[in-house]
């Protein structure tokens, strides 16, 4: 029978995958909220310590590849543990890193391997919740994201401002790493891997590569739109949030603990709006509910930067995240809809870490131009205009994101867990699915067969 497409409760699969996610992004964040204490300890500058931060989104794109095809080929289950066990030691590593050399090092392999969760983790979540909770799904899974900054700013605030208490927190980052490394190994692996395994399907010999080729081929304009698409949405994360703190500070006077304040109420916002607009995607429509969330928080722009008080910036700061975090958290469901079936896990993962990659300067773009103009603030003194860039920044991004969304393409409810894995002795398939409208033979879609003469039959 045909899915409804319908939001419904989601399973509890997806717990353990959304954990991962909240992690690797705590791994992230803990170095963001820390930096001015790393820096104290390895006496250098802010910048230069923002240097190990480029350094590990620019490799992301190559664990994300790794990881990924890994994850495609041999199951989603063992990459991951392996991922997370050593993301974790690589953050013990961190802290006995006896100098800034050391350090960059360091957190240049810890960028490698982060890259390699994200697709693997939205993989295993999403073929493995029913097709109508898969946006429910989605926008917990994406709030990792935030719900990671919360963690590792409660633990910055938890362990004082002594320089050698960011060590504490990594420590944190560490142990949670390693502890669902290994409560990943209690968990069984994905369907469609058991299923191969249990019915002997065996790999032919260059069946990977030659699949591979054939996906490159056929899908390289959806490679390029999702890249592209995820360009912008990088961006726009990236240009909302990650000088914000710094803007509260310099130009509306707050002390660094109100500004925390607000920057941990900004990211309950973007928790609560990714788990209502990714719900709301599956009966709204995948592109409908970005459209109108980065439409709503474009117009959200002048409040967000205009308040003077903490309260009224925690307010304005929860509203925008709300709408900001609320698109992203249709992402998820919205590439594994896009991706080819039998690459989701190095499809999502490449274009997303792609996309964060060329937007890798955009705080730095954000802070070279507000520190060329200068402004007078309320109390009359004159700051960086943080508030003016970041505000005309985020308005070109959320029309860019909003043509590029409206022109492109949605496969909502796509039945992506039935493709087997890549490289399977099986002849290759070409999904003919286009969206919620599709046909199901006892439960299973319709997909056309090509063999190697180009001739089709239904399965």
């Amino acid at each position: 029978m045909a899915s409804t497409n319908r939001p419904a409760d989601p399973l509890a699969k997806g717990v353990l995958p959304t954990a991962k996610q909240s992690l690797r992004d705590l791994f992230t964040w803990d170095q963001r909220v820390v930096t001015t204490k790393l820096a104290d300890y390895y006496d250098t500058t802010n910048t230069a310590i923002t240097t190990a931060i480029t350094l590990t989104l620019l490799l992301r794109s190559v664990g994300a590849a790794m990881f990924g095809v890994a994850g495609d080929k041999f199951g989603r289950k063992w990459p991951m543990v392996a991922n997370m066990i050593i993301l974790g030691l690589l953050q013990v590593a961190t802290i006995y890193a006896g100098t800034f050399q050391q350090f960059l090092g360091v957190r240049s392999l810890f960028g490698l391997f982060m890259g390699g969760v994200y697709g693997n983790a939205i993989s295993m979540a999403l073929e493995n919740c029913p097709v109508d909770a898969r946006g429910l799904m989605s926008g917990i899974l994406q709030q990792g994201y935030s719900f990671g900054y919360v963690l590792a700013a409660c633990a910055n605030l938890g362990v004082g401002g002594e320089t050698n208490t960011w060590k504490i927190v990594f420590w944190v980052g560490a142990g949670f790493s390693i502890a669902v490394g290994f409560i990943r190994v209690l968990f069984p692996e994905s369907k469609q891997f058991q299923e191969a395994k249990k019915n002997g399907t065996k790999k032919a010999p260059g069946a990977f590569w030659a699949e591979t080729k054939i996906m490159l081929r056929e899908e390289w304009k959806m490679c390029l739109y999702c890249i592209f698409l995820m360009t912008w949405f990088n961006y726009y994360s990236h240009t909302s949030q990650d000088s914000y703190t710094t803007f509260m500070k310099a130009q509306k006077h707050l002390t660094p603990a109100g500004a925390t304040r607000a920057s941990i109420l900004m990211k309950t916002g973007a928790c609560v709006g990714g788990t209502i607009l990714g719900y709301t995607s599956q009966w709204f429509g995948r592109r409908r509910m970005i459209f109108c969330a980065v439409l709503v928080s474009g117009c959200l722009i002048p409040a967000w930067i205009l308040p003077t008080t903490e309260r009224g910036l925690s307010a304005s700061g929860f509203m925008i995240q709300f709408f900001v975090q609320g698109a992203w958290g249709v992402i998820p469901i919205h590439l594994s809809e896009l991706s080819p079936p039998a690459f989701r896990s190095s499809f999502v993962g490449i274009t997303y870490q792609l996309g964060n990659m060329i937007s890798s300067p955009s705080a730095q773009i954000v802070n070279a131009v507000a520190e060329a103009t200068m402004i007078k603030t309320t109390k009359g003194k004159m700051s960086p205009a943080y508030g003016p860039v970041m505000g005309i920044a985020t308005a070109i991004i959320v029309i860019g994101i909003a043509v590029t969304i409206a022109l492109g393409p949605e496969k909502k409810g796509r039945h992506f867990e039935e493709a087997g894995p890549i490289g399977a002795n099986i002849e290759p398939v070409k999904d003919i699915e286009s969206g919620s409208m599709h046909s199901e033979k006892n439960g299973a879609q319709a997909i056309e067969v090509v063999d190697d003469f180009n001739t089709s039959e239904k399965r």
